[in-house]
């Protein structure tokens, strides 16, 4: 087993495998990867109950009204800290915190969620994004939901959608622009595989990096 002392943050495209290359390099590493996990974290550490995770899970709202709604749901919160904030935000701010103990505990691979700009002031992070052409995730998603085409199609596209308004919403940059990460990596090109071994090659050319720099 390979070791590492990098925390990996993965954004991803719908479809484009992001997740199982993370598992894959989790193994490999013997690390913990974060998806859903987070989530779960974040309610348990802020209180909130974890439906409301769920409901906001890479999903930004901006509707005044239904936070208005939502806010009914978490009159139970204790922590004064955020309450005067609309329940998205506090969902944010939890899983935000959430993040950046989970990145204090050590090496680990974090998928979606905002990661890597929680966790900016970290010297210790790879932000990826990984991606890949339509055809090969409408074929994933088709295959792995058992649906038509057209509908893999649009389920890709409602998706990404989402995590794209959520991470532009959130944070001071743009969801799979190549700017906003350290590398961007196609895996329809590289494979799972590929993708995965490209991203371990990369943790050691910056973790001997590093060590030059210390």
């Amino acid at each position: 087993m390979e070791k590492t002392n990098t925390i990996i943050t993965i954004g991803r495209q719908f479809g484009s495998a992001g997740r199982e290359i993370g598992y894959r390099i989790a193994d490999d590493f013997g690390i913990k990867l974060y998806d859903k996990e987070m989530l779960n974290r974040a309610a348990k550490e802020s209180g909130i109950c974890e439906e409301l995770f769920e409901a906001h899970d890479e999903k930004p709202t901006n509707s005044f009204l239904y936070s208005l709604v939502m806010d009914t749901y978490s009159l139970g919160y204790s922590s004064g800290s955020y309450t005067d904030m609309p329940i998205n935000h506090k969902v944010f701010l939890a899983q935000f915190d959430a993040i950046k103990k989970i990145a204090g505990e050590g090496p680990c691979i974090l998928v979606g969620r905002c990661a890597d700009y929680a966790l900016e002031e970290f010297d210790n992070v790879l932000s990826v994004f990984i991606h890949a052409d339509m055809s090969a995730r409408i074929r994933r998603i088709a295959r792995i939901y058992n649906l038509t085409d057209s509908k893999a199609k649009e389920m890709i596209q409602k998706t990404d959608k989402q995590r794209s308004s959520y991470y532009n919403y959130y944070t001071n940059k743009k969801w799979s622009d190549a700017e906003s990460y350290d590398i961007c990596l196609d895996s329809s090109v590289l494979g799972i595989e590929g993708t995965a071994e490209a991203i371990k090659q990369l943790v050691a050319i910056k973790e001997s990096d590093r060590e030059k720099k210390l």
